[in-house]
């Protein structure tokens, strides 16, 4: 559904395909002369004649696919390589850098989809005449293009909250925010003109493993051992669904099972089933945030106090509060957190991930309304104490997140070649081939 990702993994295919189909001209170039100046660049003629040769040797490469005239390939070269220009310069005057950590896992991804070693790959591209530095750059240039469309279309692209609350009351609104759940099945079916005694022997087949379930065996286990089902051999695995693709025995249950519940023995027309929900991803999960409510006191070592000191103030003043003085006037007195001192202390409430590791985990492993004991971060000696805890909803936010990301989606492109031709328009362009 993203279309504004960085760069696609079929992009990063094709544009493999396309640099490895030619073999670049090694021959020394004895004269190369400017081509096309575009605004403040300029395209030699060596770019537009490489150009040329890598889309011929792609077009060839396609079965029964028609070779153009030179002119009309010329003619379509020449137009992308200006608007290629132009957005690499209005990147460049935006401050868009690609890291070289970014091109690594770019062609890491390449040499893993071609199934090489990045060491092959490179051998490979060499030996097809493309140097491993021109390869860098064509990535970095194809990175930087993308980057630059994204934060366009983000400022051009407005969707108002209107619109998403309209598009979330439709059919596909409520088809596309719906919660995915990943189920486990195992199935035991009824022979056609079963007799009731091989009904009930099933049925007690299938409760006995319930009970195992129960008991703690694995279900995939389980599951290719008596399964019947098409999905048996997975360990019954029935993949990512909606509960509009499930069957309507399953859709009912799934909305209410906890991740990892195995239901009790459902039967059927096609006989007795078990489901475990062994994930569940989407708005009633991701959205299900688990926040802290946390004050504390900072002391931190400096010039005129060292660290032993600092540590001896902090257990101190830890005594001090467990002997009955107040949190917040401790920590408006003697904390050395600026932003959270003259609140007493309080951090107000936050989520997993917000803090250094340190404070994490003194954090989450603090019960309420005690105080911990002394810890070191990065930043100084703390202690501190959790006033509550609790799960906040923000699933209908999530919900409007996946709607607005998919009304931008759909306007994306319509409005990059708005833009395009816009930025072709205002161009100074003179071609002098």
């Amino acid at each position: 559904m993203k279309k504004l990702n960085q760069f696609s993994t079929l992009a990063l295919i094709a544009l493999t395909l396309t640099l490895i189909s030619f073999r670049a001209n090694s021959a020394t170039v004895i004269m190369d002369r400017i081509a096309i100046v575009v605004d403040q660049d300029v395209i030699m003629q060596s770019e537009l004649g490489d150009r040329l040769k890598a889309v011929k040797s792609q077009i060839a490469s396609q079965e029964n696919a028609r070779m153009p005239s030179d002119e009309i390939l010329r003619k379509q070269i020449i137009e992308r390589l200006i608007i290629e220009s132009l957005q690499l310069q209005r990147a460049e005057r935006a401050g868009i850098r690609i890291s070289d950590d970014e091109i690594n896992e770019a062609l890491a991804q390449i040499a893993e989809e071609n199934k090489m070693s990045i060491d092959n790959f490179r051998v490979a591209l060499e030996e097809d005449g493309i140097s491993w530095s021109g390869m860098r750059s064509q990535v970095r240039k194809e990175f930087t293009i993308s980057r630059i469309q994204q934060g366009m279309m983000r400022r051009r692209i407005q969707v108002t909250s209107q619109e998403t609350r309209n598009f979330l009351a439709t059919d596909l609104g409520r088809n596309l925010t719906a919660d995915q759940y990943r189920l486990g099945h195992i199935l035991l079916p009824i022979p056609v003109d079963s007799s009731a005694k091989k009904v009930k022997e099933l049925k007690t087949k299938a409760n006995n493993i319930f009970s195992k379930l129960q008991k703690g065996d694995d279900f995939r286990a389980l599951a290719i051992e008596f399964s019947e089902g098409q999905n048996a051999l997975n360990g019954g695995d029935m993949g990512w669904r909606k509960a509009v693709q499930l069957p309507s025995i399953f859709s009912g249950l799934v909305e209410d099972m906890d991740i990892g519940e195995t239901s009790s023995p459902i039967k059927s027309g096609r006989g007795f089933h078990l489901i475990k929900l062994f994930d569940k991803r989407g708005a009633s999960t991701e959205g299900q945030i688990a926040q802290t409510k946390v004050r504390h006191i900072l002391v931190q070592p400096n010039e005129i106090r060292s660290e032993d000191e600092a540590k001896d103030l902090a257990n101190s003043l830890r005594d001090e509060i467990i002997g009955g003085r107040a949190f917040a006037e401790i920590a408006k007195l003697y904390s050395d957190d600026p932003g959270s001192a003259l609140s007493g202390g309080d951090l107000g409430w936050s989520r997993a991930g917000v803090f250094v590791p340190e404070f994490e985990k003194t954090m989450a492993e603090s019960k309420i309304n005690v105080l911990s004991k002394v810890f070191r971060t990065s930043h100084g000696y703390h202690f501190l104490e959790v006033t509550d805890r609790r799960i906040e909803d923000f699933s209908e936010r999530y919900r409007m997140g996946q709607a607005e990301n998919f009304l931008r989606n759909q306007r994306f492109d319509e409005e990059l070649n708005n833009w395009l031709r816009e930025i072709r328009e205002e161009a100074f362009v003179e071609i002098k081939i």
